[in-house]
């Protein structure tokens, strides 16, 4: 290939100045000598040959041959019939052959064109669904934000409007304030995990156990959630190697996970945190045997305002599986074979030396 290119960036004509220079100063050594050095006739013709083709290497070996025949002296007339059907021969055939090289050239230059031509389309065509992409994902979370913040403020339009109203007993004042002050709550956790979602902060990643994260994870959810009758357990498997993630972090990914696995469960059930390395990576799965999800909607999980429950912002899972990414880890959910959903969070093992 590289020889290619070098004779691609050689310019014709310095090759037909090269080889006319050497005919001359073959013909005069070959006066000079009387007719013994007829053979180096054979390089101007190549070189005409390469530089023109068929046409030019014919035209240099039938000069060639004429400056031959008519040498005076040297080789038999035999001996020099045969060298000028030689610089015939020669000069055709490296004339195809360069022929043929340069054909195949321009078919290759026509081919790289095309494709560059294609690649440039592709290009912009991805660009162009890339911006539509963003318009799109910019729509949707405008929607959704703009219906989760329309309700609770319709609630504190309601409940204000009620407080304008003197005559109201101070029960129902006092009713009418804990309901601003809910909402307030409400709308200020929504737009505090919509930040999140948009801009989460940076992983402080280290070398640690899982272990201890679960652990704290099931105390908190334990408190968090004490109008359930759901069991939690943790399952560890022995010899398991350091994760490299952010603790503080992770802790939060796995606390939302249970506290929706246990919402989604039943009385009575079990949610399972367990922790097993499969592939170099360390993986925490929450298990849980509630209603699950339907086929249809697994693939949505992890799109923002997107909820199954009916009080959720949908925006929980969606900053989850960002800060999973951040960390270079992944967040993957399955359907139970028989029912529930399991929350997969993989982390890259650390190995220690």
């Amino acid at each position: 290939m590289r020889n290619v290119l070098i004779r691609i960036s050689s310019p014709a004509w310095l090759w037909r100045l090269v080889s006319g220079v050497a005919l001359i100063i073959i013909a005069l050594f070959d006066l000079l000598w009387a007719g013994e050095i007829g053979q180096f006739y054979c390089l101007p013709v190549a070189g005409l040959a390469f530089s023109d083709g068929w046409k030019g290497g014919l035209v240099a070996a039938v000069f060639c041959s004429v400056l031959v025949l008519a040498m005076p002296g040297g080789l038999r007339v035999l001996d020099r019939e045969l060298e000028s059907a030689a610089l015939l021969c020669l000069g055709l055939l490296v004339g195809y052959i360069s022929d043929q090289d340069r054909t195949q050239r321009r078919d290759l230059q026509t081919r790289i064109d095309q494709l560059q031509s294609v690649y440039e389309k592709v290009q912009a065509n991805f660009e162009g669904m890339k911006r539509i992409e963003r318009l799109s994902a910019i729509g949707q979370l405008s929607a959704g934000l703009a219906h989760e913040i329309r309700n609770p403020l319709a609630s504190i339009s309601g409940a204000a409007t009620i407080l304008q109203h003197s005559h109201e007993t101070a029960s129902k004042q006092g009713k009418c304030v804990e309901i601003i002050k809910s909402e307030c709550r409400r709308l200020d956790g929504l737009l505090t995990n919509f930040l999140n979602f948009a801009k989460p902060r940076p992983p402080r990643l280290q070398a640690i156990p899982v272990a201890p994260v679960m652990e704290t994870v099931l105390e908190l959810a334990r408190h968090g959630i004490r109008d359930k009758m759901v069991h939690c357990e943790a399952k560890i498997q022995p010899g398991l190697p350091m994760a490299e993630c952010d603790p503080e972090q992770l802790e939060q990914v796995l606390l939302n996970l249970t506290i929706n696995a246990i919402e989604a469960s039943p009385d009575g059930a079990t949610v399972t945190l367990s922790a097993e390395s499969a592939a170099g990576k360390v993986a925490v799965h929450v298990t849980d045997s509630g209603h699950g999800v339907a086929p249809a909607n697994v693939d949505r999980l992890f799109d923002p305002f997107f909820t199954t429950k009916e009080h959720g912002t949908g925006l929980g899972l969606p900053v989850a599986h960002q800060i999973m990414t951040q960390m270079g880890g992944m967040l993957v959910a399955n359907p139970n074979p028989d029912q529930g959903m399991t929350f997969s969070v993989l982390l890259p093992a650390r190995t220690q030396a």
